[in-house]
């Protein structure tokens, strides 16, 4: 058990660096080719915080370990809503743009809505689970909502622009190979070290994939948005997780299901109606107290229900 552990923190340890090396490399090479900020922004940058989510879910789809591919995606968006923003908002009161509070909020609770939906066969005439049409139709809409950041930040003159090193080819490629490695190394780690402690345990791949897997990978966002929150940067705080619980389904999961049609263990349906009513919360909080703000009583509130669900959860299998 010991040593499973170890390659774990190991595997997510790789997936980490390896996504912050690759999209550091990647990013200067784009710069030093005349690419945009904006198109660095939206393609590199947002793919290295949901690098370790998409190469752990591909690892396991391929693997045909679903309880691994929808714990990991609906745990990183509840850790996400719920850790990240409450830890955040405890740090300072998140302040929230107007367009996140009327698009990027309820479009991610739409993305929970569709999931449940399709995950459940409430919508085509397949067997319940994620199929590639689905999959097919996760993505297309994940290359719109891609379209509508596009327009967002086209349309802000405040946006910020990329600060790159200036790294020799060697170095740059070097950091982009090493990147990918680390993360398709970490990825195998740790999809088969988790898959091995919940043998050894006695638990289920589901509460593996909702709490250690689902932590371990949500570590770039927890990063960014205490950091952003530190700085009293609150637009980045709220909307790097609101982002990413996006991508997470769209994206991740629309490639997971592209791999291989996912059969959905319909227990994780709660865990879905967590996720869906922490968003309606989130949306519900920029209108008490001071607007388009969640406070700091409303950041705790956050934290507890996550901390009491997730012992529930735990103390359930044991």
């Amino acid at each position: 058990m010991f040593i499973q552990i170890a390659l774990l923190v190991v595997g997510l340890v790789l997936l980490v660096k390896g996504a912050d090396w690759l999209v550091d490399g990647a990013s200067v090479l784009a710069k030093k080719r005349n690419v945009s900020d904006l198109a660095i922004g939206l393609t590199i940058v947002a793919f290295g915080t949901s690098a370790p989510e998409l190469v752990v879910n591909a690892v396991a789809a391929s693997g045909n370990y679903p309880d691994i591919v929808f714990g990991n995606i609906i745990g990183s968006n509840n850790f996400n809503l719920f850790i990240i923003l409450g830890i955040s908002g405890l740090i300072i009161p998140l302040s929230v743009q107007s367009s996140t509070v009327w698009k990027e909020i309820p479009y991610s609770l739409f993305a929970a809505i569709l999931l449940f939906l399709m995950a459940n066969n409430y919508l085509f005439g397949y067997t319940e689970g994620l199929s590639r049409l689905d999959a097919a139709i996760l993505l297309a809409l994940f290359l719109g909502f891609l379209y509508y950041v596009a327009t967002q930040l086209k349309s802000d003159p405040s946006a910020e622009t990329l600060e790159l090193k200036d790294y020799s080819n060697l170095k740059i490629w070097l950091l982009i190979f090493v990147g990918l490695a680390g993360l398709v190394g970490g990825g195998k780690l740790v999809v088969d070290n988790a898959v091995a402690m919940a043998q050894s345990l006695g638990v289920s791949e589901k509460i593996i994939g909702l709490t250690i897997v689902a932590a371990g990978t949500s570590l770039p966002e927890l990063a960014t948005s205490v950091v952003a929150a530190m700085r009293k940067n609150t637009d980045i705080a709220i909307g790097n997780i609101i982002g990413s619980n996006i991508f997470n389904i769209f994206l991740i999961l629309g490639v997971s299901g592209l791999i291989r049609p996912l059969a959905f263990n319909a227990s994780f349906n709660t865990d879905i109606y967590i996720l869906a009513g922490g968003t309606v919360f989130l949306f519900l909080a920029m209108f008490t107290g001071k607007k388009h703000r969640l406070d700091r009583w409303e950041a705790i509130l956050l934290l507890v229900v996550y901390l009491g669900y997730t012992g529930y959860l735990v103390s359930m299998e044991l």
